[in-house]
């Protein structure tokens, strides 16, 4: 959302920091501040910043002038972010109007999830979006929010390999290429204004589809329309959760997503009906729970299926819909790279393993539960915890072209062998574990199990 070619204003910069830093990436960035720049400008931007700056006002009216003045000098988006009370410990801060006084003698106020949205919605008399927990986007431009709000369901796709050689294909690569990038990410044909290569296509071989069909023709066509359902699932996960916030009417699209929807739909009312039908679906837990049980990605359990996020895209649309009714609550949650989702009762976890790759068995840091029913968000922190949960059998969390795959895969298969997982109970957390490599005598070197000195017992 901020680029080189967007003007930004950071309403409330405090010291500047910030602009000093973006300034330095490219943006053409200014600052205002009552207190540190009250000289700086406060003139219309692309993208306007209030960065944590409404939970340190203490007077209400004061709190809304400030949301109103920075929605009215937004152009294109507003990003308005506080603190969350499920954040911090709040210890020995006093009670004060509407928030509390902090140890450092300053106001703060710490909001709920909900209601930080709430009030920015009634504040300025429009639907924001959760970007991440305590952070929301606010746009002017219709397109803009919609082409955000697809991409969030837009999975990154590679091209199907060439399963034979053609001479028409390899004499025209260079020129097929975009071609067949731009049918890999968005799986359909491109308009003509589309790719700037369709003047040369059309020269050299006919048309799009003409061209399209030498592509097929070395790659074979199934995979083609394995890419085609994906794209028509994206479609429906993003138009059913659109709900949450407000349906945009067919001509509020951007016209690539209109495209789309032509495409695979027909009419924009064929594409909501196929989306409110999977939206409902995803309501009902026992389809949920059938869904989970029958996972070709993830680690199911229970009574949850866990999932590396790289794998989401890689679920059946229902449970796609399913976290995605708690993203579009809480945003992306900066950091979470593991997704449990409950198959008893309506809730999505999203846990944070800092060295998912680097460690063969990561410990959790931390855990935010977004319950589906009351949206009463609740963060865990393990931090400071002695024996915090920790990961086996990582290979069955990720998709099958994660990099590190193989690597997981040969770790489990050794510590089968040596028996680490005959106790699963006793094994969840640190200290168990470490228990069972010691039974074991043996001890775990980067990805690989190694005996200990004096250990002579064979692995099974």
């Amino acid at each position: 959302m901020v680029s080189p070619e967007a003007s930004l204003l950071d309403y409330g910069c405090g010291r500047g920091h910030d602009i000093q830093h973006l300034s330095q990436l490219g943006v053409r960035a200014e600052g205002w501040d009552p207190v540190h720049r009250p000289d700086g400008r406060r003139r219309p931007a692309d993208v306007v910043n209030l960065g944590y700056v409404v939970n340190v006002i203490e007077d209400p009216g004061e709190r809304a002038s400030a949301l109103a003045s920075a929605w009215e000098l937004t152009q294109r988006l507003l990003i308005v972010s506080a603190r969350l009370g499920s954040e911090v410990q709040l210890g020995d801060y006093e009670d004060f109007n509407d928030g509390c006084i902090t140890g450092l003698d300053t106001f703060q106020k710490f909001y709920t999830q909900g209601e930080l949205r709430a009030w920015i919605d009634q504040t300025i008399e429009t639907r924001s979006v959760a970007a991440a927990p305590g952070v929301f986007f606010v746009f002017r431009d219709e397109a803009l929010k919609q082409s955000y709000l697809s991409a969030r369901y837009r999975r990154r796709r590679a091209a199907p390999k060439l399963r034979k050689s053609d001479v028409l294909f390899e004499e025209h690569r260079d020129l097929l290429e975009p071609l067949v990038g731009f049918v890999t990410d968005r799986g359909r044909l491109p308009a003509e204004q589309e790719l700037s290569e369709t003047e040369a296509i059309e020269t050299v071989l006919g048309s799009l589809r003409r061209a399209f069909s030498v592509v097929r023709r070395v790659t074979g066509r199934d995979q083609w329309d394995q890419i085609r359902k994906q794209r028509q699932d994206e479609l429906l996960v993003y138009l059913g959760l659109m709900r949450f916030t407000g349906r945009p009417r067919f001509g509020e699209l951007p016209a690539d997503l209109r495209l789309d929807v032509r495409a695979f739909f027909s009419t924009y009312r064929n594409a909501c009906q196929l989306a409110d039908e999977l939206l409902f679906t995803a309501g009902d837990m026992d389809m949920v729970s059938t869904a989970i049980r029958s996972a070709r990605v993830g680690k199911c359990t229970g009574n949850a299926l866990y999932v590396h996020v790289d794998a989401l895209p890689h679920l059946e649309p229902i449970l796609q819909m399913y976290e995605g009714c708690a993203r579009s609550y809480v945003g992306a949650v900066n950091g979470a790279n593991v997704v449990k989702l409950h198959r008893q009762e309506p809730k999505v976890s999203y846990l944070c393993y800092p060295r998912f790759d680097a460690e063969p068995h990561p410990s959790l840091l931390g855990a935010l539960v977004v319950p589906l029913q009351t949206l009463d968000v609740h963060y865990y922190d393990y931090r400071d915890s002695g024996n915090p949960p920790v990961l086996h059998r990582k290979e069955q969390f990720v998709p099958e072209d994660y990099p590190h795959r193989a690597k997981f895969e040969r770790l489990t298969r050794q510590e089968e062998r040596w028996g680490l997982f005959d106790d699963p109970r006793s094994i969840g957390r640190r200290d168990g574990w470490l228990r069972a490599l010691a039974a074991g005598s043996v001890q775990l070197r980067g990805h690989r199990v190694v005996r200990k000195k004096g250990n002579f017992r064979q692995p099974e």
